[in-house]
C-alpha cells in the first residue's frame, strides 16, 4: 500500500513581508525579545543580533506567520542556564512558524516546543545542553508535537535526556541533513504519519533513530515513514533517561529501532558499530510494560529493509539483548526481530534483502524463544516502495 501524496503548505517564510528592523543587544534584551514575540503581527520577522544572551524564563509565541532569525547557529545563542520560570526555552503555537540561524541551550525542560501548528520550518538551529549527557537535561531538543507540514533541516541536537529531534503525533514531515549526538534518542518519529528521514547523522546517542507507535496518546496509527541515506553509527552512550520514560528501556548501542508501527521503509543507510544491534524490530508487547489502551495496535508489520550498508556492532549488548545473549549469539546479529505477530497471522511482511553480509535473527519472543530463526529466506519478500513526502515548490527553495 502506498501512502497518499500531500504537499506542504503555509510555511512562515512565505508571508514574511514585514521586518521590525531587528533587536539590538543590551541588558534588557530578554524583555524586549518577549515583548517582540507578544506584539508580533502575522508576517513579522524578528531578527536577533549576534551574541550570547542569558534568559531566565520561558519565551512564548502564539501569533501565526512569524519568523525568528538569528545571525548564525554559532553567532546567536540564547542561554537558559539560569532559568527560573517555565521549563521550555521557546514554546510556539502559531501556524506557519519558522526559526533559523541560532542556538538554544541549557533549558530546564524542552529547548524548542511547537504545539499544534500547521506549517513549521526549523533550519540551521542548534539545541544543546552543554554539561554533557545527564538525567537532569531537558527531555527534547527540537520538539514539534501534533503538528502538520513539518520541515527540520540542517540543524543540530545535543544532550537531550529523551530525544534530540522528536516529531510526535504529526503528519507530513521531512527531517533532513541534521546531526543528533549525545542524546538518549538521536531522532525519533513517534505516532506520526508520512515522514521522510533522510541524510542525517546520528552518532554517540543511546539509540540513533527510533520509529515508534506508543499507547495512551491522543493520536494513534503512526505509519508510512521512509528512513534513507542516513549515517547511523557508534550510538553507544549509556542510557541517561529518567526512570519511567519509555526511552529509558532503549538499550545502549541501538542503531535503528522500529516498534509497533507499519509501512516503514529503511534503505540506503550506513549502519555500523552500534554495539547492541544495528536494526531492531519489535512489538510493544516485548517491552514488558502494561498495556491498557484497547485501541492501540502493538504489532510491527509491513517493514522493508533493503540496500543498506551494515557492519560491525553487536559486541556489547545491553538491556533485553544482554539478557538474551545465549539466544542471540555473539556478536548479536545486525538485524534482530522479536517475531511477535498478530494472532492468527501467518506473515507480518518483514522484508529484508540486499543488505550485504548483515546477519539476522528472529528470536521468537512470542514462543518463549524456543525456535529462533536465522535464515533470511522467509523474509526474501518485497513491498511496494513508499512515496516521497512532497514539498511545496516555494518552500523547497527557501
Amino acid at each position: 500500500m502506498k501512502r497518499a501524496l500531500l504537499p506542504l503548505f503555509g510555511i512562515a517564510l512565505l508571508s514574511c513581508n514585514k521586518n521590525d528592523g531587528g533587536l539590538a543587544a543590551g541588558p534588557d534584551f530578554p524583555k524586549r525579545l518577549q515583548e517582540a514575540l507578544i506584539t508580533a503581527k502575522p508576517g513579522t520577522v524578528i531578527q536577533l543580533p549576534e551574541g550570547k544572551f542569558d534568559l531566565d524564563r520561558e519565551l512564548s509565541l502564539t501569533v501565526d506567520s512569524v519568523t525568528i532569525r538569528g545571525k548564525g547557529m554559532e553567532k546567536t545563542v540564547l542561554s537558559f542556564k539560569g532559568q527560573k520560570s517555565g521549563s521550555a526555552g521557546l514554546l510556539a503555537t502559531g501556524n506557519n512558524f519558522a526559526i533559523e540561524d541560532m542556538t538554544i541551550e541549557d533549558t530546564k525542560g524542552d529547548a524548542l516546543k511547537i504545539n499544534g501548528a500547521t506549517g513549521v520550518t526549523i533550519r540551521h538551529l542548534k539545541t544543546q545542553w552543554t554539561g554533557g549527557p545527564k538525567e537532569t537535561n531537558g527531555s527534547y531538543g527540537i520538539y514539534p508535537v501534533q503538528c502538520k507540514n513539518v520541515l527540520i533541516e540542517d540543524s543540530v541536537a545535543i544532550g537531550a535526556s529523551d530525544a534530540g529531534i522528536y516529531v510526535g503525533q504529526s503528519k507530513q514531515i521531512i527531517v533532513r541533513r541534521n546531526r543528533a549526538e549525545f542524546n538518549v534518542a538521536g531522532i525519533e518519529i513517534e505516532n506520526s504519519v508520512n515522514a521522510d528521514v533522510e541524510n542525517n547523522v546520528a552518532t554517540n546517542n543511546t539509540g540513533g533513530l527510533l520509529v515508534f507507535n506508543l499507547p495512551d496518546l491522543p493520536v494513534q496509527g503512526g505509519s508510512f515513514t521512509r528512513v534513507y541515506e542516513n549515517q547511523i553509527f557508534g550510538n553507544n552512550t549509556p542510557n541517561f533517561a529518567p526512570k519511567g520514560n519509555i526511552v529509558a528501556k532503549v538499550p545502549t548501542g541501538t542503531g535503528v529501532m522500529v516498534m509497533s508501527t507499519h509501512d516503514i521503509e529503511i534503505f540506503k543507510n550506513t549502519l555500523k558499530d552500534n554495539e547492541t544491534s544495528n536494526v531492531s524490530l519489535l512489538s510493544y508487547l516485548t517491552t514488558g510494560n502494561p498495556l491498557k489502551d484497547a485501541k492501540y495496535d502493538p504489532f510491527v508489520e509491513s517493514i522493508s529493509i533493503h540496500d543498506n550498508v551494515i557492519s560491525g556492532g553487536g559486541h556489547k549488548p545491553a538491556g533485553r539483548a544482554a539478557d538474551l545473549a545465549s539466544i542471540l549469539g555473539s556478536p548479536v546479529p545486525s538485524i534482530i526481530y522479536d517475531g511477535v505477530m498478530r494472532p492468527k497471522s501467518a506473515d507480518a511482511k518483514i522484508c529484508i534483502k540486499n543488505n550485504g553480509d548483515a546477519t539476522f535473527v528472529d528470536y521468537d519472543a512470542a514462543h518463549e524463544f524456543k525456535k529462533p530463526k536465522r535464515n533470511l529466506a522467509a523474509h526474501a519478500c518485497e513491498l511496494p516502495a513508499l512515496n516521497a513526502v512532497r514539498m511545496d515548490p516555494v518552500q523547497a527553495r527557501l
